[in-house]
This record gives structure tokens, sequence and C-alpha cells, in this order.
């Protein structure tokens, strides 16, 4: 089975294909620097907003619960 090449031969060689590999993972590296960057900004985003959630979900709770403690002077 033959197949065309970028330089228009017939038959695909094992550099082609070292060639193609690499290129593929040069352009993997990139995209997973530039996507790292970005995604630990998102990390610690969320990490902040879900510790405001549970505080404020908290205090809601401890006021709902909260006992009142009535003192009467005789």
């Amino acid at each position: 089975m033959t197949t065309a090449t970028r330089n228009g031969e017939g038959a695909v060689t094992r550099a082609d294909i070292e060639a193609k590999l690499q290129e593929i993972a040069g352009t993997v590296g990139e995209t997973s620097t530039s996507v790292g960057q970005a995604g630990k900004g998102v990390v610690i985003a969320l990490g902040v907003v879900a510790i405001l959630v549970a505080y404020r979900l908290g205090r809601r709770r401890g006021k709902k619960r909260g006992t009142i403690v009535e003192v009467r002077r005789v």
C-alpha cells in the first residue's frame, strides 16, 4: 500500500513519521504550557469561590440553629 506524502513520493518513510510526530509534540507542548498557566488562575478562583460559599452557608446555618438565651432578673 502506498500513500502520497508532502514531497509527492509514494512511500511513507520512518523519517516522515518521526518528523510529523515531532511537529505534533511541539504543538501539544506549546498548547499545554499556555493552558496550564490559564488553568492555574481558574483553579485558584474556583477555590476562593468555594471557600466563600462554604463560609456563607455555615453562617446562615449557625444563625438558624443558634440558641437564644433570655436572661430575666427577678
